[in-house]
């Protein structure tokens, strides 16, 4: 009975651990933001990594999903079928596989995670097609559910399993339509078949061995939990020429649960973290001032909003499918479209200590808005005739050119997830607001922030928790060889500082750290 009960427990301990394991992103350094350079080619990314990231204190690279999918020309490339695999190689339009690999290794080499947009709920749609209109030119047959260079079959398919008559996923209220019928049309891969599994965890971990330190999980909530636990449970250590021994790769999961749905994002807390929906929805809403609510009702933000706990939450204030009108959050999402209050609400999200933070960097599109629908949403990167994806220029002004938004480039951001940097692991402190749109707050010892989203100007003495000095405010500028490029903000001995932010400022907020002292 005894040794029974040891084994349990040892059982339990090991998959405890495993869990514990990939809720680590592995950042390096101190940092702690990760961004997601949407639709950006390996090439471009590795120099970033060398040339950006890595000096302005970002951890990690969300890159688009590397597997090889269909070539869509109807419409003319979309993104979308980034998300429509036919196979697991390599290639992408993005890039070559050994493209990706020097990527990965050069941005490694800088102390730049890469983490994997990972599509492994489903192959292309029922109606993609057949042949050879695939970015490797790999063969497959949609309509027979055949994907040689896998291989899939037919039986490797959830068909059977789906009770629907369309096949696809009618009543989100029904579980298991929601995990066993086709997400719009797309071949929904049958997870509890030995060969899927094999296959699935074959991918990960070929991209686990090249150097990636995790994955975000595509469309999670249409995966069954336990099948993906014994995915997980399956996936190599990180590679130990950048990772310590016995590293998990780190998970976050897709998983859009914005209350009213059976199926629950607590249901995934155990296997990685989990995309908080909820809170780019709600934080778009206290901005744009909608329904009464205000920032100083932020001084209760996180849990008691009824997010998920912040060890197990991934944040951002919008991503590839919300700043779209797709996923969650409708119209309250705010978006690089309304820079101003896209940044305030990136600096209160950069400042604030709940969950893990993801940064969007982005690409204009030729926006088209029908009765609040936009007709262009599907348009794909900024490419070339032939559909191949342009590179991404850096202008003199450090700026991106030629439609790429590189939101992470904004000095305003950059300088908030410095900021994160610096005062990561100290508690939220001096909470002060006007009951109103106008809030202040530090972290420990080591940075404050004040916001002014009201009407009228913000004229205050505050409580900093600072040691007293002359600090340089890094949203409008930063400290450079000795002097403040943007305003100064002096701190008293008794850590007061006198702050005043006019609600017609360019960015109507302030914050210094300790490392902004002169």
């Amino acid at each position: 009975m005894k040794m029974k009960m040891k084994m349990k427990m040892y059982i339990l301990a090991v998959a405890f651990g495993i869990g514990l394991a990939q809720h680590n992103s592995h950042t390096k350094h101190g940092r702690t933001s990760i961004v997601h350079l949407f639709e950006w080619r390996w090439a471009d990314i590795a120099q970033e990594c060398e040339r950006y990231l890595a000096p302005n204190g970002y951890g990690g690279v969300q890159i688009s999903p590397p597997s090889e999918n269909i070539v869509v020309t109807k419409p003319w490339r979309p993104w979308w079928e980034r998300y429509q695999p036919v196979s697991h190689n390599l290639c992408s339009r993005s890039g070559t596989e050994q493209e990706l690999r020097d990527m990965i290794t050069r941005c490694n080499a800088v102390g730049v995670n890469i983490y994997v947009d990972a599509v492994i709920n489903h192959m292309c749609s029922a109606g993609g097609g057949e042949g050879r209109h695939s970015t490797c030119g790999s063969y497959f047959n949609a309509s027979k559910e055949e994907f040689p260079s896998v291989p899939f079959s037919e039986k490797d398919f959830n068909d059977k399993k789906c009770k629907t008559q369309s096949g696809n996923i009618e009543n989100y209220q029904d579980i298991y339509q929601v995990r066993d019928c086709r997400l719009v049309g797309l071949l929904d891969l049958a997870h509890r078949r030995e060969h899927v599994r094999g296959k699935v965890a074959n991918y990960m971990n070929a991209l686990i061995d090249m150097g990636v330190a995790g994955f975000r999980v595509d469309a999670c909530k249409h995966m069954w939990p336990e099948d993906l636990r014994t995915i997980y449970g399956r996936l190599h250590n990180l590679n130990t020429a950048w990772f310590p021994p016995g590293s998990k790769p780190f998970i976050y999961q897709e998983v859009i649960d914005l209350g009213g749905e059976p199926i629950k994002a607590c249901e995934y807390y155990e296997m990685g973290r989990v995309t908080e929906f909820k809170y780019g929805a709600r934080l778009g809403t206290v901005i744009r001032k909608w329904n009464g609510e205000k920032l100083s009702d932020l001084r209760t933000w996180g849990e008691d909003w009824g997010f998920m706990p912040s060890g197990k939450a991934l944040v951002f204030v919008d991503n590839h499918d919300n700043q779209r009108g797709h996923g969650a959050g409708g119209m309250s999402i705010l978006t690089f479209w309304e820079p101003r209050l896209y940044r305030l609400a990136m600096g209160f999200m950069l400042a604030h200590p709940y969950g893990m933070t993801r940064v969007m960097s982005s690409y204009r599109w030729n926006r088209h808005i029908v009765k609040g629908k936009d007709q262009n949403d599907w348009m794909g990167p900024p490419s070339f005739p032939d559909g191949s994806t342009k590179p991404v220029p850096v202008t003199q002004e450090g700026g991106c050119g030629d439609e790429w938004v590189c939101e992470h480039r904004w000095h305003q951001i950059r300088n908030m997830v410095i900021f994160r940097n610096v005062v990561n692991g100290q508690p939220l402190c001096n909470w002060w607001d006007n009951r109103k749109n106008q809030i202040a707050f530090g972290r420990g010892d080591r940075g404050f922030i004040v916001i002014n989203n009201d009407d009228w100007a913000l004229d205050e003495t505050l409580s900093t928790g600072l040691a007293g000095g002359t600090y340089c405010d890094v949203i409008s500028g930063q400290k450079e060889g000795g002097r403040c490029t943007g305003k100064q903000v002096v701190v008293g001995r008794d850590g007061k500082a006198h702050f005043r932010i006019s609600n017609s400022d360019t960015d109507p907020f302030v914050a210094i750290h300790t490392d902004s002292k002169l």
